[in-house]
């Protein structure tokens, strides 16, 4: 790679959050465009726990877009993110097009780019890392090249559900009408802090890559399922109302029954579908036993789960039963490794649990069917990082780490 000595690249790094659907989005009434047969809502994750981070290197020196991945070089050709870098590509020339003096002058719009990413969490497994990639892959770039604005409808033309990891909070993706998509765009609901003691425990039951990934899922789902038809056309709109009725309140019981029945009905689509997607397994169906059970012990619900494509439970609750919850995972689930190991992210007290509990429970244990959990609560959107020892990428350019 020839290297011009006297310019240095614009260097920008930016962090993208995790979301975790509790009104799901599965089935697209458009495949270029990625629009979706229905509307979703969802729950930013904070990035203290789970983040995805980019860094973005400009520069006229360079002989092509590149792109590394986790520390390896991947192909930059992938359709969805060229239709990413286009379009923040033409929306920076359209500002410096249109005069305006925020534009980002320094940066040449034909200069080539480098972006180089990094997940600290398991790509691929069902924890939503396309969704934060895309959006920090959009956020950088459009702070790279100077473009401000509505940016949800770019990163949704990347992953769809990239779209709602644009905000923090409570987020919708309005599915939109129009065939040009540019109403197919999210939008926050409330922020981070609106619900300050909702807390979220993701119970890693499996890291490797699934089997059937969620595109072609959801293409073969559109195509089989009438259930998933009914879902979208009759079902769904009324529990967005619900569900944004539910977080604006923070009445709990409602939400969490909503996020296990829409939850619970994807999945069904997905069983619905021909032939049938099996995303959960048997550590996936004691979780949700052990949730019911809870609960009905209780006499009210505390606990509520969700899955998306894959195997991970994502538990909601309040933050006054996550010390016991998390001790009764830990008692059904005995795990192969030390407490401290075993739940990462916000600190989570000791519980003594009842022995009546346990009993009334009452299932067979399943040692190390859950490798660790991830402790967190609601977070914020897209953010720069300022720090330059934090970039990704050198001054030439090139990834400062690799596998």
């Amino acid at each position: 790679m020839s290297e011009d000595s006297t310019e240095t690249p614009r260097i920008v790094t930016c962090t993208a959050p995790v979301n975790i659907a509790v009104i799901k989005y599965w089935g697209k009434r458009n495949e270029d465009l990625i629009l979706p047969i229905n509307s979703s809502l969802s729950v930013t994750l904070h990035q203290d726990q789970l983040k995805t981070t980019t860094t973005v290197a400009i520069s006229r020196s360079f002989q092509e877009d590149r792109l590394w991945l986790n520390g390896k070089e991947e192909d930059i050709s992938h359709p969805r993110l060229q239709s990413c870098l286009r379009e923040i590509r033409r929306l920076a020339r359209k500002r410096r097009s249109d005069g305006d003096p925020r534009s980002t002058d320094s940066v040449g719009l034909s200069h080539k780019v480098h972006i180089c990413s990094v997940n600290n969490f398991p790509t691929a497994a069902g924890l939503a890392s396309s969704a934060a990639g895309f959006a920090c892959l959009v956020y950088t770039l459009a702070q790279a090249f100077g473009v401000e604005g509505e940016l949800s409808g770019i990163a949704r033309q990347g992953s769809g559900s990239a779209c709602r990891s644009m905000y923090g909070g409570f987020v919708q993706w309005i599915m939109g009408n129009k065939e040009d998509g540019k109403d197919s765009v999210a939008q926050q609901v409330e922020p981070e802090g609106h619900w300050p003691e909702l807390r979220i425990l993701v119970l890693v039951a499996s890291a490797e890559r699934k089997q059937i990934g969620s595109t072609s899922g959801m293409q073969t789902s559109v195509k089989t399922s009438l259930l998933l038809k009914h879902r979208a056309e009759a079902v769904v709109p009324r529990r967005m109302v619900d569900m944004i009725e539910a977080v604006q309140r923070k009445d709990f019981p409602a939400f969490a029954e909503l996020t296990m029945k829409d939850s619970n009905q994807f999945h069904a689509t997905c069983l619905d579908t021909h032939p049938p997607i099996f995303y959960l397994n048997s550590v996936s169906q004691q979780i949700i036993h052990l949730v019911h059970r809870y609960n009905k012990y209780y006499g009210e619900t505390r606990v509520a789960y969700s899955f998306d494509a894959g195997p991970n439970a994502v538990i909601f609750t309040l933050q006054q039963f996550v010390p016991e919850f998390v001790q009764l995972v830990q008692h059904f689930f005995p795990p192969d490794r030390n407490g401290e190991d075993f739940i990462k992210g916000l600190l989570v007290k000791c519980a003594d649990i009842p022995v009546e509990l346990k009993q009334s429970i009452g299932l067979e244990s399943v040692p190390k069917g859950i490798n660790y959990i991830i402790s967190t609560k609601a977070g914020p959107g897209p953010r720069v990082v300022e720090d330059p020892s934090q970039h990704l990428l050198s001054v030439e350019g090139l990834p400062k780490k690799m596998v």
